[in-house]
Parts: C-alpha cells; structure tokens; sequence
C-alpha cells in the first residue's frame, strides 16, 4: 500500500466503488448508465478495495462487468496529493 492509500484517524480519503457491464473490454463504456451499480463511497482505500473485490468476485462469470474505485479525495482536494 503506497502512502496515497493510508489515513490518518482523522483524515477520509473518500473512495467510490461502482460498477457496470462494458460495451468491450477496451473502453470505459458502458452498455447501460441507468443500470450502474453504485456501490458506496468509502473513507478509506482499504474498505473501498474491499467493497471492489467482493463485487468483482461476485461477478466473475460476466466478462463483460467491470468494477472500478474512484480516488473522490482526489477530486475534491486536488492539491492534496501529488500525480506520479
């Protein structure tokens, strides 16, 4: 785990985890919007990777679903962390 994805007790590094079935598998895009499935928003990496991989796993018989994990801490504080 890279020093991006620790917390401190009073820091939320806010984590959203949503899903969907792709139109293929060499984009982002997905065959239904009004059918993603919005998992949750997570204050941390390690519960938002959690959540991802429960999901993933409980759809691995569907090539085409795919979960993703967006840094939402990222985007609201955007000076907060350095790209690398």
């Amino acid at each position: 785990m890279t020093d991006t994805h620790k917390a401190t007790e009073n820091q939320q590094l806010l984590h959203l985890v949503f899903g969907g079935e792709l139109v293929d598998l060499d984009s982002v895009t997905f065959t239904d919007l009004s059918r993603l499935d919005i998992v949750g928003i997570f204050p941390n990496y390690a519960t938002a990777q959690a959540a991802w991989k429960a999901k993933a796993q409980a759809t691995v018989d569907n090539a085409q679903m795919r979960y993703f994990i967006v840094h939402l801490h990222r985007l609201l504080d955007p000076h907060t962390h350095a790209h690398g």
